[in-house]
């Protein structure tokens, strides 16, 4: 049954982050009337929501009065209070992506349990308690070096992950639930964003190809389309499609891959909520993946993915040492470059590596857009005011 949309119709977003802003920003274009949950008041979704709630996604009190006051849940962050919202659902609340889903992708050890009761091919791994499960493991010759400690709830932009490759390395070691797997050799990180509606409809945006930002361990730089082989990418839409598929899920999911050396493809996480993997689509293709969320939770077609013109995507981090009240440098001389188009998020402090905006660059080809790219990199700069 389709979805029923008026001017009163009120859309819930659970934080009010870029992801939400941007969210905000799609439903606007079908009067549709967004209402934030944030503990910031000044968060980036504030200034152009329908209504702003100032509270703490965490707390099941106020996840739950909040979600009495909308017609429809969404979010833009996995850590909230799943069993607030699952009460909601108890009551006939409509929450996309549901949230049984959400509480399995929140914890990495279930997730990685996922993958492997089906079949997804995802690095070997094993769940430990503490830090010194695994000191232990290793001393007994059961965990072998290098390997990536991740925890299993609440990471998120490289926060609650360890790379460990030596010994040297063991003091850096996070206390407690943490995944243990086995360390891809990498050759290139890549990602598929896919959208399922209510009625099983499911469509994939083209693969794209991440750069990281080793030091912040955060995407830098992405590229869309990618040139890996079609084989490739064909065989990362048909994994995308089987996990969303599995997982029976009403909404957008974005699946990062690791591709080894050998063109082997290795699914590393998924999140349930559009991402950052994803923001070149307001311009470069037919739909966003704002709109395209919306339009699966709504329960209408899902729009055409097609790419309208190739794209690099940036994004803009807080360099490092700066601390305080934010200033952007050289905007005017990068709105100068030819198919730049600049995402600022409305963040009012600035930190080393925060997120606090992106830059799409456009162009027919996708060396001169790389190129271009890279001179927005050198000219425009996030700092703060001294």
């Amino acid at each position: 049954m389709e979805q029923l949309v008026t001017s009163d119709f009120k859309l819930g977003i659970i934080a009010g982050g870029q992801l939400g802003k941007m969210l905000a920003l799609a439903a606007s274009n079908w009067d549709l009337k967004t209402y934030i949950l944030d503990p910031n008041e000044n968060c980036p979704a504030s200034t152009i929501c329908t209504n702003y709630t100032k509270g703490d996604y965490n707390d099941y009190a106020t996840v739950y009065e909040f979600g009495k006051k909308v017609d429809m849940i969404t979010f833009d962050i996995e850590n909230i209070n799943t069993e607030a919202l699952l009460q909601l659902k108890k009551e006939g609340k409509r929450i996309f992506p549901e949230p049984e889903i959400l509480k399995l992708i929140q914890d990495k050890g279930l997730q990685k349990q996922f993958f492997q009761e089906h079949t997804i091919p995802s690095s070997a791994f094993q769940l430990f308690t503490s830090k010194d499960e695994i000191l232990t493991a290793i001393a007994d010759g059961k965990l072998h070096l290098p390997f990536v400690q991740k925890l299993r709830t609440s990471g998120y932009d490289g926060k609650g992950v360890e790379v460990i490759t030596s010994e040297v390395d063991l003091p850096r070691l996070m206390e407690g639930s943490s995944l243990v797997e086995a360390k891809v050799n990498v050759k290139k990180e890549l990602a598929v964003i896919i959208a399922r509606n209510s009625k099983g409809e499911m469509k994939s945006f083209p693969m794209v190809e991440m750069e990281f930002n080793q030091e912040a361990n955060l995407v830098e730089r992405l590229i869309c389309p990618s040139s890996e082989p079609l084989p490739i990418q064909e065989k990362a839409k048909a994994l995308a499609e089987q996990i969303i598929s599995n997982l029976k899920m009403t909404g957008i999911l974005a699946v990062e891959f690791f591709l080894d050396e050998s063109d082997q493809l290795y699914v590393n996480e998924v999140a349930p909520r559009t991402h950052n993997s994803g923001h070149h689509t307001i311009e470069s293709c037919i739909t966003s993946q704002y709109e395209q969320h919306l339009r699966s939770i709504l329960g209408f077609a899902l729009g055409s993915t097609e790419i309208k013109i190739p794209s690099v995507m940036i994004n803009l981090l807080g360099e490092k040492n700066e601390y305080g009240k934010v200033k952007y440098e050289g905007l005017t001389e990068s709105m100068g470059i030819e198919g730049t188009k600049i995402h600022i998020y409305g963040k009012k402090e600035t930190t080393p590596y925060r997120k606090m905006g992106h830059v799409t660059i456009l162009d027919k080809s996708i060396d001169a857009a790389k190129l271009k790219a890279k001179k927005v990199s050198e000219t425009l700069k996030v700092k703060a005011w001294k």
